[in-house]
């Protein structure tokens, strides 16, 4: 039987917030942003780069558009193959980061019960 649509959408949304995620990881780790915390993205979002424990203008505008660039796959998602759907795979892309990155991007992780 051949995949359904929503399948394959989910799958290559999967992959392109993993990649994008990954990058914002990176610049926030060299921008020492702890990305996660409560209001740190929409500081981010708002350039507002008091939020940096290292300055690096460079990386913290490549973190900034690479934000951008998330809420545009995620609301692309969201329209693709639903809200729930893509709950899930934000939400499994930053567990992925967390194992990878461990607590520098801040926040706590949801609790498994």
């Amino acid at each position: 039987m051949a995949e359904k649509p929503v399948e394959m959408n989910g799958r290559w949304y999967a992959r392109s917030l993993s990649e994008v995620d990954r990058e914002i990881a990176r610049q926030a780790s060299i921008c020492n942003v702890q990305v996660l915390d409560p209001g740190v993205i929409e500081r981010v979002l708002k350039n507002d780069a008091s939020v940096c424990g290292s300055a690096n203008p460079v990386a913290f505008a490549k973190l900034r558009n690479t934000l951008m660039m998330h809420y545009r796959i995620r609301d692309q998602a969201v329209a693709d193959i639903g809200e729930t759907a893509t709950r899930q795979l934000v939400e499994a892309v930053v567990d992925d980061l967390r194992k990878t990155i461990g607590d520098r991007l801040g926040g706590t992780p949801a609790s498994k019960g």
